[in-house]
C-alpha cells in the first residue's frame, strides 16, 4: 500500500512516498481504509526526534495519529464494528500510521463517525477532541460557573477546547493574534487577548483552570493567573513524574523527567496550585461521548486546509508554521 514514511529523525527531514506492507490485523483490531487523516504538531515533533525518550519508535515509520475511513475487515474478537462502517479514531501510540492507504485500529480506540461530518471533518476531531476532553472533563472536572484560560484559541486544540468549555458552562479566556480576535469570540470565548498587544497575566486572575500549550516562559506566567487550589494542565510539557509512571519509563528516564519538571512543580507548590502534564491517549469510549456533541451542533469542527495525499509533506510544513486556524487534514479518497 502507498504511504509516507519517516526514514530518519530530523527537524528538516521529509517523509518519503513509498510502498509498505498492509498492516497485519490482530484479533482485537479493525482494518480501516483511510479516507482522510488529521495532521498534528505531534507528527512534526515525532519527525524531529523530540519524543525519542518517551516514544521509542523503530524506523522506518509511517506517521499519522488521526483517521477517518471505512472498515474493510475485523479481527475475530471484534464485536462493535463490521465491514462498511464509517469510523474515526485517534490511533494508539504503538499503532500510529494513518498517512497510508490502510491502518489497523484497536476496537477500543475506534468510534462510529459523526453522521453530519465529511470524512475530512471527522479526521480533524480525534486528537484535539480527546485532548480537550481528557484535560477539561477527565482531569480538571470543569464545572459550570468556573473560569478557564485556554491558550492559543485559534489552534486545533484551542478551537475545540473553547467550544467544549462553553458547553460545560465555564467562562473562557484565550489568546490569539489580532486578525483572529473576532473569529475566536465567535467560537464562544468570553475574554480574548491579543497576545501581540497585551500580557495575559496582567489581565487574568483567579482562574480555576489553565490549559497550557505554549512555551516555558508562558508556563511560568500562567501559574500566576490561577486562584489558590487551581489547576494548570500542560500539553506541551515539561512531563511530570506521574506521566513517567504512567508510561512505565525506565529508571533513568524517570529521573530526567523529574529534573525537567522540578522547577515548575516547585513554583506551583509555592503558589498553592497544581501542575500536571497531559499526554492524551486513544479512547473510543470518550470519542463516543464527543460524537453527540458534534451531531447536535454544540461543537463544530474547524478545518483550515485540506491537502491531497501527495502533498503530505506540505501539510506537515503548514502545521509546523503555526499559521493554521483549526486543523489541517490530508485527503486520500
Amino acid at each position: 500500500m502507498k504511504a509516507f514514511i519517516l526514514d530518519r529523525y530530523g527537524k528538516n527531514e521529509s517523509l518519503r512516498a513509498g510502498e509498505v506492507p498492509e498492516p497485519e490485523l490482530r484479533d482485537d483490531e479493525v482494518l480501516v481504509q483511510v479516507h482522510a487523516a488529521g495532521v498534528n504538531l505531534l507528527d512534526v515533533k515525532i519527525r524531529s526526534g523530540a519524543f525519542k525518550l518517551i516514544l521509542p519508535y523503530r524506523l522506518p515509520l509511517v506517521l499519522g495519529h488521526d483517521v477517518a475511513g471505512v472498515v474493510v475487515r475485523v479481527g475475530p474478537r471484534v464485536r462493535q464494528f463490521k465491514t462498511g462502517d464509517e469510523v474515526y479514531a485517534r490511533l494508539d501510540d504503538s499503532r500510529i500510521g494513518s498517512f497510508a492507504e490502510f491502518v489497523a485500529v484497536k476496537e477500543e480506540s475506534l468510534a462510529i463517525k459523526p453522521a453530519n461530518l465529511t470524512m475530512e471533518q471527522a479526521a480533524s476531531i480525534p486528537l484535539v477532541g480527546l485532548t480537550a476532553w481528557q484535560a477539561l472533563v477527565e482531569s480538571a472536572r470543569l464545572q459550570k460557573g468556573q473560569k478557564v484560560f485556554i491558550q492559543a484559541g485559534s489552534g486545533g486544540v484551542g478551537t475545540f477546547a473553547i467550544q467544549l468549555a462553553k458547553h460545560l458552562g465555564a467562562t473562557v479566556a484565550t489568546t490569539t493574534g489580532p486578525t483572529n480576535v473576532g473569529w475566536v469570540k465567535g467560537l464562544g470565548a468570553d475574554v480574548v487577548i491579543d497576545y501581540r498587544q497585551n500580557d495575559f497575566e496582567k489581565i487574568l486572575s483567579d482562574y480555576d483552570v489553565v490549559l497550557h500549550s505554549q512555551d516555558g516562559k508562558t508556563l511560568g506566567k500562567s501559574l500566576k493567573v490561577l486562584k489558590p487550589g487551581g489547576q494548570l494542565i500542560s500539553i506541551s510539557g515539561p512531563p511530570d513524574p506521574a506521566f513517567a509512571e504512567s508510561i512505565q519509563a525506565p529508571w533513568l528516564v524517570k529521573q530526567v523527567i523529574r529534573l525537567l519538571s522540578g522547577g515548575v512543580r516547585r513554583n506551583a507548590k509555592r503558589l498553592h496550585v497544581d501542575y500536571s502534564f497531559l499526554f492524551m491517549k486513544a479512547n473510543g469510549s470518550q470519542l463516543r461521548q464527543i460524537t453527540p456533541l458534534i451531531e447536535s451542533g454544540a461543537i463544530c469542527p474547524v478545518v483550515d486546509r485540506v491537502f491531497p495525499f501527495a502533498s503530505t509533506n506540505d501539510a506537515l510544513a503548514y502545521v509546523e508554521s503555526g499559521r493554521a486556524k483549526g486543523k489541517v487534514v490530508i485527503k486520500l479518497r
